[in-house]
């Protein structure tokens, strides 16, 4: 139940080119470096993407390509983007479907040309959801040139069932029914920056992939509009953010120039950008325990890699839920009694994002004498154990406990470590019920007369004090011969549009 013994360190590629190197920086962020590969390689030889991440059922399929659209030159504009566009997007769109396919197809993957270290991850294809990104360098400048409208240079795109040929410069066209996600050099890291945890970004493609399918038409001016309206706009009754209406009687929308500029510029925002710093405390816990399987340095018997375990629940916390837990940590970490003895502890159960899961944090101060002991870590790995169980026996209701145990951080100085323990309870028998009753009898674990209950309403978005949430403006309806506010003069039957 704690943590695996690693086996030998996983070599991953870092990238072969810059933006390649970039893109692995930001999905070692996001998705975290455990489970996202630069340059895997088919078993034939050749690469199968750029990068491929993969946690739970969710497999993404990253292709980068740096390609300059030319600036100053005299050939016709429309001959220069269709060059650019076919080698940049449409090559790699290609290429990225061949990729699922191969995927689909049960191929094998490699984490070097000479196949010899085999991809680490387990992929069930019969229930992975594949989502398929291609990143495209080098027509920022010639966006920015081309329209004084165009405030980041970022290229348009419009999803729909392409019945013919279309083509207009610095706006893609990409067929609804087999949609990829196509980013550029300005919003992949606004993307990547602003939805860091994996469910972030999962939960924002697959609010994407419905709007796709639901509207004949979805179109917006660059990826970082769509991703500040859908920031924006909140459904309380489905408590998630959604695109586009609820309204059943549209069938296009389109997002207009300058959405995410207005958003960023929200107090709101930029208070919870503020707020959000402690966070990454969730973050620094997770990468440590990551790279140090990445390394085989990790001791414990639970697979990181391919089974259940503690960290795999803790990378599920969105951004938000994780800076509540690590404010939470940080104060009961401060308020660690002072009183001076051999051995003290403390409890701290801590909800999930997920109703029938919980986070017991365990902290011990013994000392020096007692942590130089062989057996001390053991006693302590036991302690949280009893302690995780005795979070099941106090709240039924929960199918998982996972258990973060250290040494009191208040007193530890620098040579603190960290257990964790992944218990399963969803099925609790009697004996094991029995089991942790007799265990915690002497330990007392959440039945203390001085046990404090706390109650914290946590949301996304951190308005500063006497500050509104920020709200999105009733989007008025476009007319049958409007046009698109790109340029590209697409017409549409119903628009909701902004």
């Amino acid at each position: 139940m704690s943590l695996q013994s690693a086996p030998r360190a996983i070599q991953k590629s870092t990238g072969f080119t810059d933006s390649e190197r970039m893109l692995a920086d930001f999905c070692d962020q996001t998705f975290l470096r455990l489970w996202s590969y630069p340059n895997p390689f088919k078993s034939d030889g050749h690469e199968l993407c750029d990068l491929l991440a993969v946690f739970g059922n969710h497999v993404f399929i990253f292709f980068d390509r740096h390609k300059v659209l030319p600036i100053d030159s005299d050939k016709d504009p429309n001959v220069l983007w269709n060059r650019w566009k076919n080698r940049a997007i449409d090559a790699q769109t290609n290429t990225a479907h061949g990729a699922e396919r191969y995927l689909r197809g049960g191929g094998s993957i490699y984490l070097d040309g000479k196949r010899t270290n085999p991809f680490p991850l387990a992929l069930n294809i019969d229930t992975a959801i594949v989502h398929k990104i291609i990143v495209a360098h080098g027509a920022k400048e010639a966006c920015e040139r081309a329209s004084e409208q165009n405030i980041y240079g970022s290229l348009a795109i419009t999803y729909s069932h392409l019945d013919d040929d279309v083509s207009h410069p610095f706006h893609v066209f990409i067929d609804k029914s087999n949609p990829v996600h196509v980013f550029d050099s300005h919003n992949l890291p606004i993307v990547l920056g602003e939805l860091d945890t994996v469910t972030d970004f999962t939960n924002y493609l697959e609010e994407k992939l419905h709007a796709i399918a639901k509207y004949d038409v979805l179109t917006y001016c660059g990826e970082e509009d769509l991703l500040g309206h859908y920031l924006a706009n909140y459904d309380k009754d489905g408590s998630r953010h959604i695109i586009g209406t609820k309204d059943e009687g549209v069938t296009c929308v389109m997002i207009g120039e300058g959405e995410w500029r207005d958003f960023i510029e929200t107090e709101v925002f930029k208070n919870t950008k503020r707020v959000d710093q402690i966070s990454y405390f969730w973050d620094e816990l997770i990468q440590r325990t990551c790279q140090n399987s990445i390394d085989g340095t990790l001791g414990g018997n639970s697979d990181l890699l391919r089974g259940p375990s503690a960290i795999f629940e803790m990378v599920k916390e969105p951004r938000f839920v994780r800076r509540a837990l690590s404010e939470k940590i940080k104060q009961v970490v401060v308020e660690f009694p002072d009183s001076p003895g051999e051995l003290m502890r403390q409890v701290t159960l801590m909800p999930s994002s997920v109703d029938d899961v919980a986070y017991v944090f365990f902290q011990l101060r013994a000392s020096e004498e007692l942590r130089a002991t062989p057996e001390y870590l053991d006693k302590r790995r036991m302690m949280l154990e009893v302690a995780c169980g005795a979070a099941k026996n106090k709240f039924p209701n929960l199918k998982k406990v996972v258990g973060i145990g250290m040494d009191a951080p208040k007193f530890a100085g620098d040579t603190n470590s960290e257990d964790f323990i992944l218990m399963p309870c969803e099925v609790w028998e009697r004996e094991t019920k029995e089991h942790y009753e007799k265990l915690n009898s002497k330990l007392g674990f959440f039945q203390s007369p001085d046990l404090r209950q706390y109650e914290q309403h946590v949301t996304q978005f951190v308005a500063p004090p006497d500050t509104p949430l920020y709200n999105a403006a009733q989007f008025p309806k476009v007319g049958r011969n409007d046009p698109c506010p790109c340029g590209a003069g697409v017409k549409f039957k119903k628009c909701h549009g902004r």
